[in-house]
């Protein structure tokens, strides 16, 4: 097996270790094999190290069932050479920010409702852990309290392999069944927990922990997380954004969400004030229409779906053939609706396609789509 330099010290990240072995592989890639190393493969749902070996790039790192570890390079390696390597450690001193934080927001989800992590995936921009119970949002708020004064608290962690004797006392979390020598990693009164992984000695280094996001899923909950740097940038970027609103609104930040919610409601009043005046316009262009007439197209600017619909069913009351309504200019194309009381739309919907590019579908009384062609061809054609 690999020696893991990484469990020795999560803060290294220079070393110096022998090729083993170096073969290439079907991507042009290189699979080397040291006698250690200081890169965390992919492994327990977490991203693996990057960085460099000698002059090779390390582009993906894999452990196997036998825990050896291979590291794939983009150029190859002399076997027997001995190599210097180096992480890249703002890389991996994210990921133990995010871990760990993780670790303290699982242990409460697990002490205080009875929660099981039963999915965990830390990838280079967020974690996503996956429980196997429903918590509200009130419990989500509630544990993200806990698990941020935990980190303000600066309790050690710790990362060890107990004896066997001792691991048999322990009560600790895994999501799957162990065997051998077991990494157990500690932080007193809130977790303790199976896992490979590099973590941060002490939580005040999680920096902080934010939930992103909540969803149901598979019977329990799915939730995202940032921590340390991440949830810093990821601050950044929202308080940007809300100042940018306040500015363009010319209000205090803290009255963004009340401003907003009452420009979405005088929004809405107006759009329906818009479909009553569309809907008017048509049906003054449907009136001046020949009662002769068989077949019936007009044409809209800017009409909403359910006022090209209440416009079509109006003419196909008086018409026999085939009513369509198009939305739209020459310049940039036509959405359309087209309906018919006595004849198969979609017959009439082929035969454009036999004349002209056409997307859409739908049922015999009834059609729509999208066509990019002149009013004066569509007129002709019906």
């Amino acid at each position: 097996m690999t020696e893991k330099l990484y469990d020795l010290d999560a803060y290294a990240s220079e070393f110096d270790a022998v090729v083993l072995s170096c073969e290439p592989d079907h991507d042009g890639t290189y699979r080397v094999v040291l006698d250690k190393t200081l890169f965390f493969p992919e492994e327990g749902g977490q991203t693996p190290d990057t960085g460099i070996l000698g002059a090779a790039n390390v582009i993906d790192v894999q452990i196997d069932k036998q825990n050896i570890i291979t590291h794939f390079t983009d150029s190859e390696l002399k076997v027997g050479s001995d190599i210097h390597g180096k992480i890249d450690f703002e890389h991996r001193y994210s990921n133990m920010q995010n871990h760990t934080g993780e670790h303290i927001f699982s242990g409460y989800a697990h002490s205080i409702y009875g929660c099981t992590n039963v999915g965990f995936h830390l990838s280079d921009s967020i974690v996503t852990m996956d429980y196997d119970k429903q918590l509200t949002d009130e419990e989500i708020s509630h544990l993200e309290k806990l698990t941020n004064e935990a980190i303000f608290q600066n309790i050690p962690v710790i990362c060890e392999y107990p004896a066997p004797e001792k691991l048999e006392t322990l009560d600790y979390r895994s999501k799957k069944e162990l065997s051998g020598a077991v990494r157990i990693v500690t932080i007193t009164d809130v977790d303790i927990c199976a896992c490979c992984a590099p973590h941060v000695k002490s939580t005040i280094e999680v920096g902080m922990l934010k939930v992103i996001s909540s969803q149901n899923y598979k019977g329990g909950t799915r939730l995202s997380i940032l921590c340390g740097r991440r949830a810093f940038e990821n601050y950044k970027s929202v308080y940007s954004q809300a100042d940018d609103v306040s500015h363009l609104l010319s209000i205090k930040q803290n009255e963004v969400s009340e401003t907003v919610a009452k420009l979405l409601e005088e929004r809405n009043s107006l759009l329906s004030k818009v479909k009553t005046l569309q809907e008017r316009i048509l049906m003054q262009q449907i009136a001046g229409v020949d009662p002769a007439a068989e077949n019936v197209v007009l044409f809209v600017e800017e009409a909403e779906p359910v006022v090209m619909r209440n416009s079509v069913n109006a003419l196909t009351a008086s018409h026999p053939g085939y009513c369509g309504v198009f939305n739209g200019n020459d310049t940039d194309g036509y959405s359309f609706i087209i309906g018919s009381s006595q004849k198969d739309c979609r017959d009439f919907l082929n035969s454009i396609r036999e004349k002209i590019p056409v997307k859409g579908g739908g049922k015999p009384e009834m059609v729509q789509g999208s066509v990019k062609i002149s009013a004066s061809v569509l007129r002709n054609i019906f």
